[in-house]
């Protein structure tokens, strides 16, 4: 693994890319109701303190990658166990999208195409992209970047432009008090997305200018939650928070109802386009951070790890009977359980040792 090969406008583009995802499939905050839009930004800004823990990581060792600072902290065999936990949740994170990708694939394209063929193409042009390495991946999402770009804008532009847009449904604002604002937010939309960005700690070493990469992040990181915020709540303004709650693909079917005589019949066309190469992104920098996992485990290259560990994403995959309880499994249980203590509790504990044996010797 090469050091300092990521240039700053290539890690802000994949970070990006990277939170918005598979983000858009979902009704964020749904049990905020119309007020999703505030529990999306409480979760943004409790994700940023989450993002300035980690930054405050990268900053105290930026030389170091995420595997390699809790190997330096914790000791070789405490290192090794928690780095094989890492990598665990990133492959597990990687199947989920897999499944997501496969289901979707299924629901909207192929429905009469067997789920294990999808998932089979989609986890082998993944592994093609994750057996070149990092760069090629980050300069795969330079490449991705204006086209993903251009079609939110323009999705962003029809919705209220076709007058589909319901303002009455931005009210009443704050029916119920905060609380269920808060219930929303944490540990939910923090977990999902914003925490998963604890992933770039393993990339951050590799970028070129670091002064400038704390500025950087914080401003990819706060105009992309900005912009899921306004995604998310285009969602509440054209169906409604009833409706989008029940719904599977709900910003799907907001953009179906776009309809401009003899210039776009079919902008649904367009988003399922965009959502295949945002999951794509999503599963391959997960995919790149579990492979790198395993090489400062073993010491065996990241290429020779591709193939075994696609072959294990892809069986995980399909420990769901079904996409219902695979999004039960999801919401109930990754996002207030497995994903704090990796997001929050890793990370916070290995600050606070960093920062005690900074003190130790001065002492």
């Amino acid at each position: 693994m090469g050091k300092h090969t990521i240039r700053v406008s290539e890690l802000m583009i994949c970070f990006s890319l990277f939170e918005v995802g598979s983000t858009t499939l979902f009704f964020i905050g749904s049990e905020a109701k119309q007020d999703a839009w505030l529990a999306m930004l409480i979760g943004a800004f409790a994700g940023l303190i989450l993002l300035m823990l980690h930054l405050s990581i990268y900053r105290q060792e930026p030389n170091l990658d995420l595997f390699q600072l809790f190997r330096r902290y914790t000791g070789k065999y405490a290192g090794s166990v928690l780095n094989l936990l890492f990598v665990g949740y990133f492959a597990y994170e990687t199947s989920r999208n897999l499944r997501d990708l496969a289901e979707i694939t299924l629901l909207t394209l192929l429905n009469r195409t067997p789920l294990w063929v999808v998932s089979l193409i989609a986890i082998l042009v993944v592994s093609n992209t994750v057996r070149y390495g990092y760069k090629v991946f980050f300069l795969m999402c330079v490449i991705l970047f204006p086209g993903m770009v251009l079609g939110y804008m323009i999705i962003s532009i029809l919705i209220p432009a076709t007058g589909i847009l319901h303002l009455e449904f931005f009210y009443p604002i704050l029916e119920n008090g905060w609380m269920p604002v808060f219930k929303a937010a944490i540990p939910d939309i923090v977990s999902f997305p914003f925490g998963q960005v604890v992933l770039f700690l393993v990339f951050y070493p590799h970028v070129r200018k670091v002064k400038k990469l704390r500025k950087a992040v914080i401003t990819a990181y706060i105009l992309t939650a900005l912009s899921l915020t306004f995604l998310n709540q285009l969602i509440v303004l054209v169906m409604g928070h009833k409706l989008a709650a029940f719904s599977t693909l709900p910003l799907l079917q907001s953009v179906q109802l776009v309809r401009l005589t003899e210039v776009f019949e079919r902008t649904d066309a367009l988003f399922i386009l965009l959502f295949f190469l945002g999951l794509g992104i999503k599963m391959a920098a997960f995919f790149n951070g579990a492979v790198i996992g395993l090489e400062r485990i073993t010491g065996i290259s990241f290429k020779k790890w591709t193939l075994p560990l696609a072959a294990l994403i892809y069986g995980i995959s399909f420990l769901s009977p079904n996409y219902t309880h695979h999004i039960i499994i999801g919401r109930d249980v990754s996002l207030k359980t497995s994903s704090p203590f990796f997001q929050v509790v890793l990370p916070l504990i290995l600050f606070v040792i960093m920062k005690i044996k900074k003190i130790k010797p001065a002492s």
